[in-house]
């Protein structure tokens, strides 16, 4: 069974910073795959921030380039999302992804909550002004 577990998130004035963390377990896929980030606010569809695929090309909404980061620890099975410069717009439900099927992509053109097989539960961010 995949399990992904997101924390990290909390609240934080505008101008701030958060890391968010998913630990996945379960997830098969080693060499090929792809996995990021979406966000969500009450009543609006779910975005997507960023994605890294297998080799660590990662990819970034226009919204979020230069201020946010993903990385991955493999050793730890770990996803991470460092937010900086976050904004009060920001705030929402943040949820780790992964793709269902083992497969190389550049994940570049994975950006629909369709493409990702896999979900966590949220972890909940609060950005005040």
């Amino acid at each position: 069974q995949v399990q992904l577990v997101e924390s990290g998130g909390g609240s934080v004035q505008a101008g701030g910073s958060l890391r968010l963390s998913c630990v996945f377990s379960g997830y098969t896929c080693r060499r090929s795959y792809c996995v990021g980030w979406f966000r969500q606010t009450p009543g609006k569809q779910r975005e997507w921030i960023s994605s890294i695929n297998s080799n660590g090309l990662p990819s970034y909404a226009d919204s979020v380039k230069g201020r946010f980061a993903i990385s991955r620890d493999n050793a730890k099975n770990t996803l991470y999302l460092q937010m900086n410069s976050l904004k009060p717009e920001e705030s929402a439900m943040y949820y780790c992804v992964a793709i269902r099927e083992c497969m190389w992509s550049t994940c570049a053109t994975m950006k629909s909550p369709e493409d990702f097989g896999y979900w966590g539960q949220g972890t909940q961010v609060t950005v005040s002004s």
